[in-house]
C-alpha cells in the first residue's frame, strides 16, 4: 500500500511550520509582514516525471509578541506548491505513490539579521524536526547524499529511509531532502516514495533541479 496525499504531505507542513514561530525579538509601532515568492517545479519536469501540480497556497503566520513593554505584530506568508503520482495497482486501482513539495519562506531580515531559524538548520536538522512533529514516521536512517545544481545554485540532497504506517500497514519510504536559498527567500523541496517504486530517485532528483522561483505568471 502506498503512503497517501494527507499522510506525506504532513512531513512537509511539519517544516514549513518550523520557519515561522521563532521571529521573537522585534520592536516596532506597525506590523512587519513578509511574503515568499512562490516557488514551484517546471511544468514540463512534472509532467516527465509523472506528476500532477495539486496547486499552490499560502500559508500566513500571525505572531504578537512583547519586547521591552512594546508589542509587535509580525506576518509570514509561506508558499505551498504540491505535486502527487498516481499509478494504477491492480486490485487497488489508482493509488497515490509519490508526493513532491516545494515550500518557498521569507528569509526574514530585519537590520541585516535573518530571523528564520531555516537559516540554520541541515537536512539532518530537518527529517528530524519533520520525525518529531509527524509521529506517522519512524525509523528514520541518513541513505546518502549528493549534491545537485538548482537556480544555479550547488545545494545538497540527501536520502532518507523510514518507516510509516497507514491503515495498519508499515509501508518502507525513502524521503529526500534539499535546502537553499534564493533571493530574500529560502526554498525547500521534499520528496517521498516507497522503497519498492524503482527508478522514482531520479524523477524526485529531476523536479528538484527543475524547481523555478519566483514562478512566471
Amino acid at each position: 500500500m502506498a503512503p497517501n496525499r494527507r499522510a506525506l504531505v504532513a512531513v512537509a507542513l511539519a517544516v514549513l511550520l518550523a520557519t515561522s514561530g521563532c521571529i521573537g525579538f522585534l520592536t516596532g509601532d506597525e506590523a512587519l509582514s513578509f511574503t515568499a515568492e512562490p516557488a514551484a517545479v517546471a511544468d514540463s519536469a512534472a509532467q516527465e516525471a509523472g506528476y500532477e501540480s495539486n496547486g499552490t497556497r499560502s500559508i500566513e503566520v500571525n505572531r504578537t509578541f512583547e519586547v521591552a513593554g512594546q508589542e509587535r505584530r509580525v506576518v509570514a506568508t509561506n508558499q505551498l506548491t504540491g505535486y502527487t503520482k498516481s499509478m494504477e495497482l491492480g486490485p487497488l486501482g489508482e493509488t497515490e505513490v509519490g508526493i513532491f513539495t516545494v515550500v518557498s519562506t521569507p528569509a526574514v531580515e530585519v537590520a541585516g539579521q535573518t530571523l528564520n531559524p531555516i537559516a540554520q538548520f541541515s537536512n539532518q536538522r530537518l527529517i528530524q524536526f519533520v520525525q518529531q512533529q509527524y509521529e506517522g514516521l519512524s525509523d528514520v536512517q541518513q541513505e546518502s547524499s549528493q549534491n545537485i545544481t538548482v537556480q544555479g545554485t550547488e545545494t545538497t540532497v540527501t536520502k532518507f529511509s523510514g518507516t510509516t504506517t497507514l491503515q495498519g500497514q508499515e509501508v518502507d519510504v525513502y524521503v529526500h531532502v534539499t535546502k537553499y536559498r534564493d533571493g530574500d527567500d529560502f526554498i525547500l523541496a521534499l520528496g517521498v516514495y516507497p522503497q519498492r517504486l524503482s527508478g522514482e530517485e531520479e524523477n524526485v532528483l529531476s523536479m528538484m533541479r527543475a524547481i523555478e522561483h519566483p514562478v512566471e505568471d
